[in-house]
């Protein structure tokens, strides 16, 4: 018999039973209903909350590239491959950065707290 020809075994009842929790987005609760473990909690999206949502995303994404960005700006001012001019244009430019991500936020009633996501195991965002 050939591998293609083999049937294949059902999953263990516990690797299932983990795969359908995944699936579902559920995880286990503690006594207060919260969500703990590694799955996290669903996102209830509506008409209602979608744009803002969607802004929480985008501006997520612009502030994590802007950090990337300053973290990159930093090295190389270390490293010393920067004139003073550039330094001066680069940090001018990631501040008017934050300051615009800032103002889009409040625009649609997020927090600098709503920006931080969590990453799972890498972590917080900040």
């Amino acid at each position: 018999m050939r591998k293609s020809e083999k049937t294949a075994r059902p999953p263990s009842k516990r690797a299932s039973g983990l795969a359908s929790k995944e699936a579902s987005g559920r995880g286990r609760r503690d006594r207060e209903g919260e969500q703990t473990g590694s799955v996290p909690g669903r996102i209830e999206l509506s008409p209602d909350n979608i744009e803002q949502g969607l802004a929480k995303l985008v501006l997520t994404l612009i502030d994590f590239l802007r950090q990337l960005l300053e973290r990159q700006a930093i090295r190389r001012m270390e490293g010393r491959t920067l004139s003073g001019d550039e330094v001066e244009r680069m940090g001018e430019a990631l501040m008017k950065l934050e300051a615009k991500i800032q103002e889009l936020a409040e625009q649609f009633g997020l927090s600098p707290a709503d920006l931080n996501i969590d990453l799972g195991p890498l972590g917080r965002l900040r």
